[in-house]
């Protein structure tokens, strides 16, 4: 389930999956788009989803000493508000914590 956040009357979104080509977690960002008028009947349904994600961070983890890095995906410019991009990074900071608190206790000897 995607996370939402309104700033300056746009919407934006944050969603993780598992990217196994890279063995890491990818955390995305993207501007949010309106949801389909046809769920606007369903309870508690989004009245946003996420749209192309422009930034997005892979967070490995099998290996706590490989860095994090955030990819640029995108050929239009897009301007990030320093808020929404706080809160991607801490949202980013979160996944790398829970990576490698989870790595620390399937091998608490490998962490560093």
């Amino acid at each position: 389930m995607p996370e939402l956040r309104e700033h300056a009357g746009r919407h934006y979104a944050v969603q993780f999956h598992y990217a196994l080509p890279d063995d890491a977690w990818a955390v995305e960002l993207s501007e949010a788009v309106p949801a389909p008028a046809a769920r606007a009947d369903v309870p508690d349904a989004m009245t946003h989803r996420p749209g192309a994600a422009f930034l997005v961070a892979f967070v490995p983890d099998e290996d706590p000493s490989l860095e994090p890095t955030v990819h640029i995906h995108s050929h239009d410019e897009h301007v990030v508000p320093y808020e929404i991009m706080r809160w991607f990074m801490e949202q980013v900071a979160g996944q790398v914590e829970r990576c490698r608190t989870a790595y620390a206790q399937q091998d608490p000897e490998a962490v560093e």
